[in-house]
């Protein structure tokens, strides 16, 4: 009959009480990963702790597919940080290196100009018109670690979402067809 004849077998033999202990058990890995977040966001004081390289303005520093693990402090940014910033009507971030920066003596606020290490040009352009500097609101967080590559699966899974729905049905059918 074969794997799916097994399965599509193994659900209608599911009783109530074991569906129900199964999605429960969903649940609860669905919480604890949202938990584990959450955590994640308090420890380290940024929005997005952990951020995938996107494009390949940052090489040779940081290749597309890496994973960067960001921490946000309450010191200024220097020039030459790696700091992961949202500009104002883009939704994804952008991992790019601090240039310039510069200090207001009387507020002791801080303008920041980035540029990828890969691209000829400083990032006026990326930002919103008529924005010259990159405020402290916009940057997310500042780069303290990476996981070289790891980050492709998630590029795979934004590029091609069918691929992304295949593992999640996939994962949805072990966990019900799954036995205690």
């Amino acid at each position: 009959m074969g794997w799916i004849g097994e399965t599509v077998d193994s659900i209608k033999s599911i009783k109530i009480r074991q569906f129900l202990t199964q999605a429960l058990t969903l649940g609860m890995i669905v919480t604890s990963a949202l938990i584990i977040w959450k955590a994640l966001m308090c420890v380290t004081g940024t929005e997005s702790p952990v951020v995938v390289v996107l494009s390949g303005s940052m090489e040779p520093g940081f290749q597309r597919g890496d994973i960067l693990f960001l921490r946000m402090t309450k010191e200024p940014i220097r020039a030459g940080e790696i700091v992961v910033f949202k500009v104002d009507g883009r939704d994804i971030p952008i991992v790019h290196r601090a240039i310039e920066v510069h200090e207001r003596k009387t507020t002791g606020k801080v303008d920041v100009l980035t540029k990828g290490d890969n691209n000829e040009v400083d990032d006026i352009g990326l930002y919103a018109d008529g924005q010259m500097w990159l405020h402290r609101h916009h940057i997310m967080g500042r780069a303290v670690g990476f996981l070289p590559y790891v980050g492709w699966v998630t590029i795979i899974m934004t590029e091609k979402p069918i691929i992304k729905y295949i593992l999640i049905g996939a994962m949805g059918l072990l966990v019900i067809t799954s036995k205690d």
